[in-house]
């Protein structure tokens, strides 16, 4: 019986130590926004929904030393969208990372189909269990700058940019086995549900994190809505509270909030 050759297709997903960043879906989407300037119609040539577009626009620009993608909202024309001279770059490094990356998978294709289709089946399974996701909306690059241990509990402050900074409370536990040490590299992982959204900057509460931005986007489902703030440096937060809220705060496009949540609603994220 002719054995069946085996081909591995090339599939380029770049992560960073917080994550999933770049993949052919994202990329193709910038490319579209440098061709169209507008998120919508880059959504439709991908195809993706707007929400879709929306959010990975915000989980690049969060991921990225610059941001990749500007947007700026109202005015004559409705607002637009560009492309950074970064993310242009980043385009250009990945396209060039993808066509080596299919002449590496085309030799190993090669070796693997020389009577090895069982290896073959053990090298797929092996990729999809090293695959990992998150369920937390909100996913915060950043690097340590204080450590202090408690008899019980860790408290872990990240720098995310220049204005802004995260703390989080783990177990010593945690913090043992993850080895944290000043100056590392982590991600902050906060789901959409913990986050609280305040416009009056003289209320306080018992919350140790605190994230001023502007609303970039308003997302309204059958019982909540999803309001995403962008901070000055493009990093975003996503918060998802009722429609009486929404209308209580009087919250808008263009206005400035704050985000809260606990400490010990961030989860802290690191890879190897």
């Amino acid at each position: 019986m002719e054995q069946i050759a085996h081909r591995l297709r090339s599939k380029l997903e770049v992560t960073t130590e917080f994550g999933s960043f770049l993949g052919d879906t994202r990329i193709r989407l910038l490319e579209a926004i440098d061709r169209h300037g507008s998120i919508s119609q880059a959504a439709k040539a991908v195809p993706l929904s707007y929400k879709a577009a929306w959010d990975a626009i915000d989980a690049m620009n969060n991921l990225a030393d610059q941001p990749l993608v500007l947007r700026s909202t109202g005015g004559r024309h409705g607002g637009g969208t560009q492309l950074t001279e970064h993310g242009r770059k980043t385009i250009a490094l990945y396209r060039a990372l993808e066509a080596e990356y299919q002449s590496a998978l085309d030799r190993l294709s090669a070796s693997l189909n020389d009577g090895q289709a069982s290896d073959f089946q053990q090298f797929r399974q092996l990729l999809k269990r090293m695959a990992m996701k998150t369920s937390a909306r909100n996913q915060l690059a950043g690097h340590i700058v204080a450590l202090r241990e408690g008899h019980v509990d860790f408290e872990v402050r990240l720098k995310l940019d220049e204005e802004n900074e995260v703390v989080a409370v783990i177990t010593r536990d945690s913090a043992e086995t993850m080895g944290l040490v000043i100056g590392m590299e982590i991600s902050a992982l906060v789901k959409s549900s913990s986050v609280l959204l305040l416009t009056d900057p003289k209320v306080r509460t018992t919350a140790r994190n605190h994230l001023w931005g502007e609303i970039t986007r308003i997302h309204d489902g059958p019982v909540n809505s999803e309001i995403t703030l962008n901070m000055k440096s493009g990093k975003a937060v996503c918060a998802v509270i009722t429609h009486d809220s929404v209308e209580n705060l009087g919250l808008a496009v263009g206005k400035q909030v704050c985000a809260v949540f606990k400490a010990s609603a961030v989860i802290l994220c690191l890879y190897p």
